[in-house]
């Protein structure tokens, strides 16, 4: 298995540096674009930054300024890009083979790749982060100011606490009003939750949703060590032995949580990608990022 985009994700706390490495070579898109043909309206110039689009260059401007420049439009499509990062305790977890690596860096840095092709697209995007209880949002809008505004917010999101209650986070989904697109990043350890019922309702809303499972290597294999090693983060109290018969006790219920988790996502058309944050961020991310319909 290849860890060094991985390791570069837990080496560097400059979510810059991270989302133009994983993006190098990277040409998906978040959906079809419409750039091209009516409908579209010139509206400014900007310096070229890495990861644009060259075919968005505008070559006579580069003869005259001797700088590279790509050229803004307003889209006719309307739809917008939402983040929604599960920053609750237990996405603290950290990596057994990648030193200093846990679920919410690794989180932050794919949320932030999507982001950024957001920006490059002309979309508008936003984000919802869910913490210690509470509902953090940054509205959407749209540009190169914004992306560093989700960024920083992004890089902000420590893991903490508990998923809001469901009243709270039922009222917070006003965001999504307009056709949308959401991509959701958490390790899906509490199904049903709120977070669940909210993803559910907004895709019964019509809106694409897309969920990222991240869980660690040794979550998968079961290979925690022996002993009282374990206490659930989100809980006050509980430390848990880990002995051979627990081992097979976790595997069992494990896989019957995950099998319940993707058949509701199937029955809802919720599509699901389940990664550990030891694999290559590039590979997941163009996982998340299909299309339904395309393999």
């Amino acid at each position: 298995m290849t860890l060094a985009s991985s390791a570069l994700i837990a080496q560097t706390k400059d979510l810059d540096l991270v989302i133009r490495h994983v993006l190098a070579g990277l040409g998906h898109g978040i959906h079809a674009g419409r750039e091209r043909g009516a409908g579209v309206e010139f509206s400014e110039y900007r310096a070229y930054a890495p990861g644009d689009e060259w075919r968005r260059v505008d070559w006579k401007l580069l003869a005259r300024a001797d700088r590279y420049y790509v050229r803004e439009a307003e889209r006719d499509s309307h739809v917008a890009v939402w983040l929604v990062l599960d920053a609750t305790a237990s996405m603290s977890e950290p990596s057994r083979s990648v030193e200093g690596l846990d679920k919410i860096a690794y989180a932050r840095a794919l949320l932030g790749c999507v982001a950024a092709i957001a920006q490059r697209q002309g979309d508008a995007f936003g984000l919802v982060v869910l913490r210690d209880g509470a509902v953090q949002f940054t509205p959407a809008s749209r540009g190169p100011r914004q992306l560093q505004r989700v960024l920083a917010q992004l890089a902000r999101a420590d893991a903490a606490g508990a998923l809001p209650a469901a009243d709270v986070l039922r009222s917070s989904l006003h965001f999504a009003r307009a056709p949308s697109v959401v991509f959701a990043a958490s390790d899906l350890l509490d199904w049903p939750s709120p977070l669940s019922e909210a993803l559910i309702r907004l895709r019964h809303m019509r809106h694409d949703v897309r969920v990222l499972c991240l869980q660690t290597q040794a979550e998968c294999e079961a290979s925690f060590e022996a002993g009282p090693a374990y206490r659930d983060p989100e809980q006050e109290a509980g430390v848990f032995g880990f002995d051979a018969v627990a081992r097979e006790t976790y595997r069992r219920n494990r896989e019957a949580h995950f099998a319940n988790v993707a058949a509701q996502c199937r029955q809802h058309d919720i599509l699901l990608t389940a990664a550990r944050i030891e694999q290559p961020p590039g590979e997941v991310l163009r996982m998340w990022l299909r299309r339904p319909g395309r393999s």
